[in-house]
């Protein structure tokens, strides 16, 4: 039974391992980085996060196919599939070595590539993050609030450090990166709603086009049009001057 047993563990395929490694992840993350090996190469954890990105790829891929529509989706949705992987593998180990530097201020004794084990194998979260981000406003907040928790849990079994000062430490860097999400969304829906604007506009132009617009009007309608654009621009330019101020003081 045992030999028997041995083989079997032996002939679990790869796709097996990085299924199961997912589930550990999600389920119990406590128990995976109290086990999880601190050395063994960088292969095997670059792997597993570039499958998830290329999983990641495809579910917003489909996700931006429905939303933008047929000729715009699909470019959307093959550009989310080649270049989420390799945005993984590249800012992988860029997030490694900075993660790696706060562990070390924070008086962990372990390796760069102990910290890079901790963050590729984080990854397991990305594609269900990739279908919570499309709740407004929460959707990203869900996921940062995850990648928060896996980074304490990892602090505490994996770098042996106090629980309340690794919550303290990611808590405020996460409190930061929410803030710099919600106040990206508020411009983004700014934006937009000017685009919109200034697309109304254009098609009063066009449509007035249709029946002889005097130069007067199609000055008026321009100046209209680009009127709308600018006040987004002088509304953007101007929050971000008052969150510049409020820094400094």
């Amino acid at each position: 039974m045992d030999n028997a047993t041995g083989m079997d563990a032996q002939k679990k395929s790869p796709v097996q391992g990085i299924i199961d490694t997912v589930q550990k992840v999600i389920l119990n993350p406590v128990e995976f980085y109290r086990g999880m090996a601190k050395t063994g190469g960088f292969v095997e954890p670059l792997i597993f996060a570039v499958v998830l990105g290329v999983v990641t790829g495809v579910i917003q891929a489909i996700l931006g196919f429905f939303h933008f529509g047929s000729v715009a989706g699909g470019i959307m949705a093959l550009g989310a599939i080649v270049m989420t992987p390799i945005i993984v593998a590249i800012f992988g180990f860029v997030g490694a070595a900075i993660v790696f530097v706060i562990w070390k201020l924070m008086g962990s004794n372990e390796s760069y590539e102990t910290a890079y084990r901790c963050g590729a194998y984080a990854s397991a979260i990305s594609p269900i993050a990739a279908v919570a981000g499309l709740i407004p406003w929460v959707g990203g907040l869900v996921g940062l609030a995850w990648m928060t928790y896996l980074l304490v849990t990892a602090s505490v079994e994996v770098h042996k450090l106090p629980a309340k000062k690794s919550w303290m430490v990611f808590g405020i860097i996460a409190a930061v990166f929410a803030l710099m999400s919600l106040s990206g969304q508020v411009a983004a829906r700014k934006a937009q709603r000017s685009m919109a604007g200034f697309q109304r506009e254009m098609e009063k132009m066009g449509a007035s086009g249709d029946k002889d617009m005097t130069p007067e009007e199609a000055g008026k309608a321009a100046g209209n049009a680009a009127a709308a654009f600018v006040k987004a621009m002088q509304e953007q330019a101007a929050k971000q001057a008052q969150e510049q101020k409020a820094k400094q003081e």
